[in-house]
């Protein structure tokens, strides 16, 4: 049974959470967050019309940008954990990106972009950095959860979150073909002082 006193991210690092730098503990604890920084995203240009597909589907985000000023906000319900990433442009608009993380057994995580579509993960500690390592991508129908190759969607996932002082952090976010080479980037770094302590 899963400890509600902890993050879900403590709960599939168990001992490794201790590793983490004081900013990473502070991105992930238990309570409500919300956090400010700013962001760049970067694809190729023939990943557009395939970007605004998934968009559509809650996936990912379909704009470039650089330095963009962008909120964070998570909240937990029940076994859930709830993200609302919001993205401003320099001509007014805003993007959102919702997804939902759930356990996925041991040190395993799900991201949900919508009720169907999800990214398993697994989740390590290595030289105070935390390492997202994408295993496959999931299509949830009912109780059953079909595992898709990574290689026949999008590629490869990476994460690296790393701390930049006891505030701050840095995350990098990758999508790698095995054919196509990187084909969606966004990083940025983040603020954890507005999180709820």
């Amino acid at each position: 049974m899963n400890n509600p006193m902890k993050s879900l991210l403590q709960q599939a690092l168990g001992r490794d959470w201790d590793k983490l730098p004081p900013a990473l503990k502070a991105h992930y604890h238990a309570g409500p967050m919300r956090e400010t920084g700013l962001m760049d995203i970067e694809y190729p240009r023939l990943m557009q019309p395939v970007l605004s597909v998934l968009r559509y589907c809650g996936a990912l985000l379909n704009r470039r940008g650089q330095q963009l000023p962008t909120v964070v906000e998570k909240h937990v319900v029940g076994e859930r954990q709830n993200w609302l990433r919001t993205i401003h442009f320099p001509d007014g608009q805003q993007i959102q990106f919702k997804s939902y993380l759930v356990a996925g057994g041991g040190n395993q995580l799900i991201e949900f972009v919508n009720p169907l579509l999800g990214l398993k993960m697994l989740v390590r500690v290595e030289g105070g950095r935390l390492h997202y390592d994408g295993i496959c991508f999931v299509l949830k129908l009912g109780s059953v959860m079909l595992p898709i190759p990574e290689w026949l969607a999008l590629g490869h996932t990476t994460i690296v979150e790393e701390a930049v002082d006891e505030s701050q952090f840095r995350m990098d976010f990758r999508l790698t073909h095995p054919l196509f080479r990187q084909v969606f980037r966004y990083a940025g770094n983040f603020d954890t002082r507005e999180s709820a302590v």
